[in-house]
């Protein structure tokens, strides 16, 4: 008998990229080390790959002679939980919930198994982190389940999957993907080839027998989901939760949609009584705002297609070093520092001997460049020691030479401050041609003054 034939096979947890040998950077994603040693993979299966005669003909059709199916949508009974996927669950679709330990991914698929049990869907909840009481303890605070809602503690993935195959649910919720492991070579839970495999495993039961189902993934220090990077590209959504250090917000974003666009976003606040959808997070965000503070000034952005209405908070001062410090909570530092070196350049504003710290409320990490003229006045504003009216917003990005440069979705900015109550809005004069005359002829007192520059 010829002895088998193993090699090592290592792989790039950032990109996915394989290689038979260890490499200290990935030549794909030019990162360093992040190689981790994948599986043990037998050589005469990879050498054969493609040539077994043996294997059947696969039937190829063209576009025309596919029957169109209309896309089935399961309603969850949250409806911003619905508006990130795309309108609701797809059938047979597979989704990836990702978020730090505590923050509410399972208490968010609690809350949506609840609802799916009272709409008559019948779910399957496999838990590998609790046991069934101390689910039933968690759930307590939730409501009352009814019957078709099923619970299974295992980590056994091979029994769950004969499980779900058995029984054919509707929805399917693994929590989570890294306690659970197949009766492989490698039988370590979590590992990079337990991952891989599970995943692919649920994916092709979601796929063949039309299960929708939802897995939740831990993610690593650096804010990605344990585990290879590939296991994102497996799925057809990918969820990430971000908490608020300030609030009980929780911010879940869809980095990846089959089904939708990626262009929203869901706010939650979390309570005694579960997670609470937020239907207007710009009065979340403004809560407990200052009046007639200095330094205070408010904005609105546009985050993942959504207007928000958020401060921005200033305070110069005084440094007591020979170099000034600059911090900014938020925003990026360097685009704080290009806005100082504006402000000294154009406006001819000594901030060499103070210190600069803005704080962007709410805890969003913006990235919309058209916070830059509140920024700038937020600085003014405590540099001068003078406070700005609180019914002004103002939204622009800005550019080397001083100049107030157009920003986008302008229109739905203008109504979200209106919607507010906010009286006076100052824009880029280049974007007031792009504001609809319906809305200010439909809310009267309203006044938008166009900024060229912050020079004049």
């Amino acid at each position: 008998m010829s002895k088998k034939n193993d090699k090592n096979l290592f792989y790039c947890k950032e990109c996915g990229y394989e290689a038979s040998k260890w490499m200290g950077q990935c030549p794909n994603c030019k990162s360093w080390n992040t190689f981790i040693e994948a599986e043990k993979v037998d050589s005469a299966l990879t050498t054969s790959l493609g040539l077994n005669t043996g294997a059947s003909l696969l039937e190829a059709k063209s576009l025309n002679d596919i029957e169109e199916v209309k896309e089935e949508r399961i309603k969850t009974g949250i409806s911003e939980f619905d508006n990130l996927l795309g309108g609701g669950i797809v059938k047979g679709s597979l989704s990836l919930i990702g978020g730090a330990p505590g923050i509410g991914k399972s208490t968010l698929l609690l809350q949506v198994v609840k609802n799916l049990g009272d709409s008559g869907i019948n779910v399957l909840y496999v838990s590998g982190e609790e046991s069934l009481n101390q689910i039933k303890i968690r759930s307590s605070r939730i409501g009352k389940f009814k019957d078709n809602v099923k619970f299974i503690s295992s980590t056994n993935m091979d029994s769950v999957l004969a499980t779900v195959i058995k029984n054919k649910p509707d929805i399917l919720i693994i929590d989570s993907i890294q306690t659970m492991a197949l009766n492989l070579e490698d039988k370590i839970p979590g590992s990079i080839t337990q991952v891989r495999a599970c995943t692919q495993g649920i994916f092709r039961v979601c796929k063949d027998y039309g299960i929708s189902s939802f897995i939740v993934g831990h993610i690593t220090k650096e804010g990605t989901v344990a585990g290879p990077k590939l296991l994102e590209h497996i799925v057809d959504v990918v969820l990430y939760f971000e908490d608020d250090q300030l609030k009980n917000l929780r911010i879940l974003r869809c980095n990846k949609n089959r089904f939708g666009s990626l262009d929203t976003l869901a706010v939650f606040e979390m309570t005694s009584m579960g997670l609470r959808e937020v239907k207007n997070p710009s009065e979340i965000f403004l809560d407990g705002r200052p009046s007639n503070a200095t330094g205070c000034v408010v904005t609105c952005i546009i985050e993942s297609g959504r207007p928000i209405l958020l401060e921005v908070q200033a305070l110069v001062t005084k440094t007591s070093f020979g170099i000034p410090r600059r911090t900014i909570n938020g925003a990026d530092i360097n685009r704080l520092n290009l806005l100082i070196a504006i402000i000294e350049k154009r406006m001819n504003v000594p901030l060499f001997q103070y210190d600069i710290y803005i704080n962007i409320t709410g805890g969003l990490k913006i990235k919309d460049t058209s916070i830059d003229l509140a920024i700038i006045m937020a600085i003014l504003s405590s540099y001068k020691d003078k406070a700005l009216r609180n019914d002004c917003i103002y939204c622009g990005e800005v550019g080397l030479s001083g100049e107030v440069r157009s920003i986008s979705n302008i229109n739905v900015r203008v109504q979200e401050a209106i919607k507010l109550g906010y009286k006076k809005i100052f824009l880029p004069k280049t974007s007031i041609e792009s504001i609809d005359s319906k809305i200010l002829e439909k809310y009267k007192g309203i006044e938008i003054k166009p900024i060229e520059d912050v020079i004049n």
